[in-house]
């Protein structure tokens, strides 16, 4: 019997030959030629498994089912992860070995029109269902390859349904509920995995109709179903280094297109400059989230971006202090579970941007020294 990579290089083969798009009559048509005494039960398991193999994502497909499913992180041909929205788990699938794994991410990147070799050893793409898959091979990934795959929700959740899955709680709610009421520009922090991109949608999802939403992301995982909300994507180059188009270039775009409301999806390199400077101008109520470990951090994140887009401290912290009003913060609960920790306030001392606390949440509430504050600014 021929192993799963041999049948995938056969079928393409005939494939190729025959000048066909292989779909499931396809697949079926040559295996019966290749193995002329097949029954119909391991035919029908070979064709899933070729199809899965030559479209889908091998033996990791089946994972897509897992209810919850937010990552699938492969540390080595027979270790696969899972995040299910409760802590990584290790998963019973994989591949025979390194060169199977490998040739895997290698036709990833090449359906995507993309190069996966010791020359260009990583590469960011995204899939058809939507999914972000990056991948890195040696030699940058010392022991083989190296494969994560981030799955966005198959719907986006409402800010009823955070509230629900207790993200969101007690204070908390009616003063997320007034920040876009009242066209409090935000901006959301937390590490990998805390659900900043969760809690923007749902945020976002609150804007009335009436004003035009303008979302610019990297690799488009923001989906709300409202005719008055558009959103663009940035661009990578192609193999020849060409079609290019930043973030930074998409921000600039997004001003001319008349937004009410400015949404990044994260601000992680020069594109911080211009949105900074399109928050100064009259677009309120605009939004972003930044990885950072508090809210305490934010105002020192914001200014390494500036600084390395060229722009001068003290014009970054002014910038800042005029365009963010405030900082909600998500951590990931000793159970794993994703929640709104705390809500800061921005205030600039000494010509210093500063993060002061307002509100923390936990199994208490506990008010702090910005609350009046921020009461104030949320109109409460």
């Amino acid at each position: 019997m021929l192993t799963r990579p041999e049948l995938v290089d056969r079928v393409r083969a005939v494939c190729i030959s025959d000048r066909v798009s292989p779909d499931a009559n396809h697949v079926v048509n040559i295996l019966r030629e290749m193995n002329p005494g097949i029954t119909q039960l391991d035919l029908l398991v070979l064709t899933e498994d070729v199809l899965a193999e030559f479209h889908g994502l091998g033996p990791l497909e089946e994972l897509l089912a897992l209810e919850g499913l937010t990552d699938i992180l492969v540390n080595r041909h027979d270790q696969v992860w899972v995040d299910q929205g409760a802590g990584l788990a290790p998963v019973n699938v994989g591949w025979d070995n390194e060169v199977e794994l490998r040739n895997f991410a290698s036709r990833i990147a090449s359906a995507s029109h993309r190069r996966l070799d010791e020359s260009q050893p990583f590469v960011d793409l995204r899939l058809p269902n939507r999914a972000r898959f990056h991948a890195v091979i040696p030699p940058l990934a010392v022991d083989g390859t190296k494969i994560s795959i981030r799955i966005p929700s198959p719907e986006s959740l409402s800010f009823q349904d955070l509230i629900a899955y207790e993200m969101v709680q007690g204070q908390g709610i009616e003063i997320l509920q007034n920040i876009i009421a009242n066209q409090v520009s935000f901006l959301i922090s937390g590490g990998t995995g805390t659900g900043k991109t969760t809690l923007l949608a749902a945020l976002i999802g609150l804007v009335p109709d009436s004003q035009r939403v303008l979302i610019v992301e990297d690799s488009s995982e923001i989906v709300i179903p409202d005719p008055n909300v558009i959103s663009l994507q940035a661009r990578n180059a192609n193999v020849e280094g060409l079609g290019e188009f930043t973030m930074q270039s998409l921000v600039r775009q997004s001003l001319r297109m008349r937004p009410d409301r400015l949404v990044i999806g994260e601000v992680r390199g020069l594109e911080v400059v211009d949105f900074l400077n399109a928050l100064n101008t009259g677009h309120c109520g605009s939004a972003t989230t930044i990885h950072a470990n508090s809210a305490e951090s934010v105002p020192t994140r914001i200014e390494a971006l500036g600084l390395m887009a060229g722009m001068p401290a003290e014009a970054i912290h002014a910038q800042l202090s005029t365009a963010i009003q405030v900082v909600i913060e998500l951590k990931r609960d000793i159970g794993g579970m994703r929640k709104v920790s705390k809500i800061s306030i921005l205030r600039i001392r000494d010509g210093r941007v500063c993060a002061i606390p307002a509100i923390h949440f936990g199994n208490k509430t506990v008010i702090d020294s910005g609350f009046q504050d921020l009461l104030e600014i949320v109109g409460q």
